[in-house]
């Protein structure tokens, strides 16, 4: 995982907002191993000359167009240590966020970025006919990544994101003030104002998930170069993932209702307990992680999970305890602004007593994170920077006990009480589960109003923008603490077999809270042994950490207050933080 950035500008020497520097602060604390820099400069004659250093104040001589391509690493496999941006002997250079779990062979030897730079090497430009393209390549790949690559014979610069938008990638266009175009995984907290204090609230924005193209020609100005119509956008490639991506079920509805109420442990609760299982695998390979940083002492856990105690990450912490050896011991993240009291925290003891039943010899160790909203303001202050573009006070609230988690730095009940921090770099969190297996409570509001075919069609809106929503914010948030997030309820095979069944072996809404929604994965717990856990309601983050109580009472006044004023959909007052 790493923080990327390219600056995009016409050779110009530009003290712009944000500068270079920041830019490199902001990426450094997602990718703290190692930081570079490549810059390719385009002279009017069309030579291309790459330089790895820092420019100097003055316009470099003859240069029309330069692109500053940006890596901070933090790098979670292969043995070698790499920096990038990866530069080839041809002249290409990537950048790239993520992690390939499929589509690309990558050796046990060999870091994502390396064998991703391999494969790009071997792609047609141009009208070339022989060989892959950069879509055809990337659209192959499994997992979630954000790249940026330059082509040099075709004078290219690819960039964009994985279909779900699983890693961040942000963009900012040229103004009559600052002519760069510039691509980042997150901006900067001085980008997000003007000079005179306000917030630019606009300045940033998520880029859809895609592939796009520009192709930088020399003569050619910025501005020009990146108008929305000289900007390419390609399709994926894979009809696979395209499906995924459509997210069509062939059956809804019920036959009857017998069918839609009956919950046996099926055929189909082993099947999706078998992909996740194997999608929690393919995730939490630790060896030459280990192996490369030497770092095995008694008490390590390499992997975390965000825990609440409910549903999701119970089944998560479970499926973690089959796929780690257990000399490793086990992080249970958990937040709460309201001490003992919050119910993530009280479900959290109440699971962790259900995982020791369920797996005596594994080593778990629960982390007591605890925070006041009034104890933060400079770390709020950050998380609104982190989150932007989103802005309202739902995205802040989630994003700030998201932040919280990934920093790992809490107390751990055992005979004595202990201040302890978690190193785990690689953090598995339950996002896409409610979306794919009917969570939310407004699910039922549809299913009640306009029956399966409402619901199917709320949930398919959710998948589709789950990258706006959420993916980005949560991404910038936990990877803020050199930590990456890895969703094992996103992973393509996961999908592609909740899609596969039914929408009434998924959920009947019909039955209570805490048995109809998300049935398919109250079947997999149940197969697992959790059968407390099994039976949990739905909360969210915000309500079960009680953050979003207590910051109701600190903008509204009270609670009353901020129900009347739909308060999760209303944006950050900057005057009220």
């Amino acid at each position: 995982m790493c923080g990327i950035a390219l600056i995009l500008s016409d050779g110009e020497v530009q003290l712009g907002n944000p500068s270079l520097e920041e830019l490199q602060s902001s990426l450094l604390r997602r990718g703290p191993d190692r930081l570079g820099l490549a810059r390719v400069l385009l002279s009017s004659d069309g030579e291309v000359v790459v330089k790895t250093e820092v420019r100097e104040k003055e316009k470099e001589e003859g240069c029309s167009v330069e692109l500053c391509l940006i890596g901070a690493e933090l790098q979670l496999r292969g043995v070698n240590t790499i920096c990038q941006p990866l530069i080839s002997p041809s002249g290409n250079i990537l950048i790239f966020n993520g992690e390939i779990f499929g589509g690309i062979e990558v050796p046990p030897e060999k870091n994502d970025a390396e064998s991703l730079l391999h494969e790009l090497e071997l792609c047609c430009w141009g009208n070339e006919n022989k060989g892959n393209s950069v879509p055809d390549v990337l659209s192959s790949i499994r997992g979630p990544w954000a790249l940026i690559y330059w082509q040099i014979r075709s004078r290219t610069v690819w960039y964009g994101r994985d279909a779900f938008g699983r890693r961040s990638l942000l963009v900012r266009e040229p103004t009559s003030e600052d002519n760069r175009f510039i691509i980042s995984s997150v901006a900067p907290p001085s980008s997000n104002n003007s000079s005179d204090g306000t917030s630019m609230t606009h300045s940033w924005q998520e880029i859809p998930c895609g592939i796009y193209s520009i192709c930088v020609k020399e003569g050619t100005s910025i501005k020009e170069a990146v108008m929305d119509e000289k900007i390419s956008k390609h399709e994926w490639r894979d009809p696979a993932l395209v499906d995924l991506i459509n997210w069509e079920r062939k059956h809804s509805g019920p036959d009857s209702i017998l069918t839609a109420t009956d919950v046996p442990l099926s055929s189909s609760s082993q099947k999706v307990l078998h992909v996740l299982r194997e999608s929690v695998m393919r995730r939490t390979i630790v060896d030459t992680l280990i192996q490369q940083n030497g770092n095995k002492d008694e008490g390590e856990a390499p992997i975390a999970i965000l825990f609440s105690g409910g549903l999701d990450s119970m089944i998560l912490a479970a499926l973690l305890d089959q796929c780690l050896s257990t000399r490793y011991w086990i992080d249970l993240l958990n937040v709460s602004f309201d001490g003992e009291s919050a119910p993530d925290r009280i479900s959290a003891k109440s699971g962790l007593r259900e995982l020791q039943h369920i797996s005596p010899n594994r080593r778990w160790r629960l982390v007591e994170i605890d925070a006041s909203l009034s104890d933060l303001k400079c770390e709020t202050d950050h998380v609104m920077s982190l989150i932007h573009p989103s802005k309202t006070y739902m995205d802040l609230n989630i994003g700030t006990a998201l932040w919280l988690a990934a920093g790992g730095d809490g107390y751990v009940d055992g005979e004595t009480r202990y201040k302890y921090r978690s190193k785990s770099r690689v953090l598995l969190i339950g996002s896409g589960a409610d979306e794919q297996c009917a969570g939310y409570g407004r699910y039922r509001t549809k299913f009640r109003s306009g029956g399966w075919p409402a619901l199917e069609e709320e949930m398919r809106l959710d998948m589709q923008r789950i990258w706006k929503r959420n993916m980005g914010r949560d991404d910038r948030c936990v990877s803020d603490c050199g930590k990456e997030a890895r969703f094992p309820f996103l992973d393509e095979d996961v999908i592609r077999s909740l899609l596969e069944l039914p929408l009434w072996e998924i959920a009947n809404l019909e039955a209570p809270a805490g048995m109809g929604d998300k049935k398919i994965l109250r079947q997999v717990a149940n197969l697992l042994g959790l059968h407390e856990a099994a039976l949990l309601p739905k909360r969210a983050i915000q309500f079960g950490t009680r953050i979003a109580r207590e910051s109701n009472k600190k903008v509204f006044g009270s609670n009353r207050a901020a129900n009347q004023a739909s308060a999760g959909s209303v944006d950050i007052q900057l005057n009220a933080q």
